[in-house]
């Protein structure tokens, strides 16, 4: 289903892009450039809706509700898992390891534990 679904996700997109295209401009003329409308409404001349308004209408929604549910779907599957559980990296190193070879060394060296001995000779000073 979600095979499906991804299919005409991409579909809908190129449909979507190809009848965006197509569509001339509403303020295509002289006028539009420097900011005229040709028409004193607030958003410019609106004609009677074209066959290509009305797809382009459409594809947009059937775009939005195809995002929507891929989106849901792909949150539901996944549930309680990080990337980095599913992956495996970024586990955590064991004492035991060495650094990689040309790997940067720490900028401090690490301090030096006294033995017991040590500790009881500045302990009797």
């Amino acid at each position: 289903m979600v095979i499906l679904l991804t299919a005409l996700h991409i579909f809908v997109s190129f449909f979507l892009i190809i009848v965006v295209l197509l569509q001339s401009g509403k303020a295509a003329d002289l006028a539009g450039a420097f900011g005229g409308m040709g028409s004193q409404t607030a958003f410019g001349p609106r004609g009677a809706a074209t066959v290509l308004s009305k797809a382009t209408t459409t594809a947009a929604v059937l775009f939005m509700l195809t995002s929507i549910t891929l989106g849901i779907w792909q949150g539901r599957r996944v549930v309680g898992q990080s990337v980095i559980d599913r992956t495996g990296v970024g586990t955590e190193a064991t004492e035991g390891d060495a650094p990689a070879a040309g790997a940067e060394q720490p900028a401090v060296p690490p301090v030096a534990e006294e033995s017991p001995a040590e500790a009881e000779e500045e302990g009797q000073q």
